[in-house]
């Protein structure tokens, strides 16, 4: 006859009524209802309907989360001055560098890519950023021969490139560029929207257009007290619309982005079923390892596996080898030659399914009892 441990039997703790994982600031908890009695199944000969072997690896605590597909970059494009909006390039399109992005009474604004923004008109003798920026563009362009792109002085021979490009696009030659010609972003644009319509008159400071860059990112909102779960330069996997994966990794982990207030968020009743509770959230970007073979339209829903923490060359079993013990506390079936025995086992890290278990007798290839689902 068995005693102590092995005679009494405990209880399988079997999908979510039955163990229920909680994540809280790292750590986390097992919540088991007690046993209750015939809930073991086992076979005739006493055996469990079936075993799994004790591994020992690599565990990671992923975190599967929704977010959404979208576009890096995104901001506003101001008129640079007053007049008529007779031209705006079409919502969805890509525009690269010397293209048109829109025009202001007939004369067109053009993309040039740089960091800097233009705030001023260029002409010779001005020193600066904006002016090596002018200098790259016009060289990338093919009107810079000779130009010193390290150069932030607009010289003569910038004069004489800004004349070329001025003449190729029959406008005036100059050799000056005037604030509202061009527009620097940090690479080619995507036109997400068009904030003013042909005929407006949009004005200094008014928005003309809600410009993206043009490679894909994923966005998703983290609650704060999982934000540990992301860190920057993190691998994921993202579940793409139509059901391909695409790798990635965590780009930017920033500030909090609002709650999870199904009514809109600060200001909403707080009566019942008003979404009164309100749980900061952290936005978190993801940029993908190979960014142009990502589809899917703009704002679709993605699935983002977060890998979380990971850890080294510890054993784990399947979750559902888990027992709830008569006594208190958790332990598996230990399997071996025909005959079962319950080992008490101390609980440590769950993830993708399993949770990683310390206890005497236990080692790589052991096999517990699961039961049948």
């Amino acid at each position: 006859m068995r005693s102590g441990l092995m005679a009494r039997r405990g209880t399988w703790l079997m999908g979510t009524l039955a163990v229920a994982l909680a994540v809280s600031g790292g750590g986390y908890a097992v919540l088991a209802q007690p046993p209750r009695d015939g809930e073991r199944q086992e076979r005739a000969d006493g055996l469990p309907p079936a075993t799994a072997p004790v591994q020992r690896g690599d565990l990671s605590a992923g975190l599967q989360v929704e977010g959404t597909l979208g576009y890096a970059q995104e901001r506003k494009l101001s008129a640079p001055g007053p007049g008529v909006l007779t031209w705006t390039a079409p919502e969805g399109s890509a525009v690269e560098r010397d293209a048109r992005l829109y025009e202001i009474n007939g004369k067109p604004v053009r993309l040039m890519y740089g960091s800097t923004p233009m705030y001023r008109p260029l002409k010779a003798g001005d020193r600066g950023e904006d002016v090596k920026q002018l200098k790259r563009n016009l060289i990338a362009l093919g009107y810079g021969t000779g130009l010193d792109a390290t150069d932030a002085t607009f010289t003569t021979g910038t004069t004489a490139a800004v004349k070329r490009w001025q003449k190729a696009h029959k406008g005036q030659e100059t050799g000056e560029v005037a604030k509202e010609d061009i527009a620097f972003a940090t690479g080619p644009q995507r036109i997400k929207r068009n904030d003013s319509a042909v005929g407006d008159e949009p004005g200094p400071g008014k928005p003309v257009l809600t410009v993206t860059g043009t490679e894909r990112i994923a966005r998703l909102q983290l609650e704060a007290a999982k934000a540990e779960a992301a860190r920057t330069g993190d691998k994921v996997t993202v579940r793409l619309p139509g059901g391909a994966s695409a790798a990635g990794k965590i780009d930017s982990v920033g500030g909090t982005a609002g709650t999870d207030d199904p009514n809109g968020g600060a200001g909403s009743g707080g009566g019942a079923g008003g979404g009164g509770d309100k749980k900061p959230k952290v936005e978190v970007n993801v940029v993908f390892d190979n960014p142009g073979d990502v589809k899917g339209p703009d704002q679709s829903p993605v699935s983002v596996r977060l890998t979380g923490e990971t850890r080294k060359g510890v054993l784990s079993v399947p979750v559902n080898a888990l027992l709830a013990l008569p006594g208190g506390g958790f332990g598996v079936q230990v399997v071996e030659n025909g005959r079962t025995r319950d080992v008490k086992v101390e609980l440590g890290m769950f993830g993708n399914g399993r949770v990683e278990v310390t206890g005497d007798a236990l080692k790589e290839g052991t096999q517990v009892g699961v039961p049948k689902l």
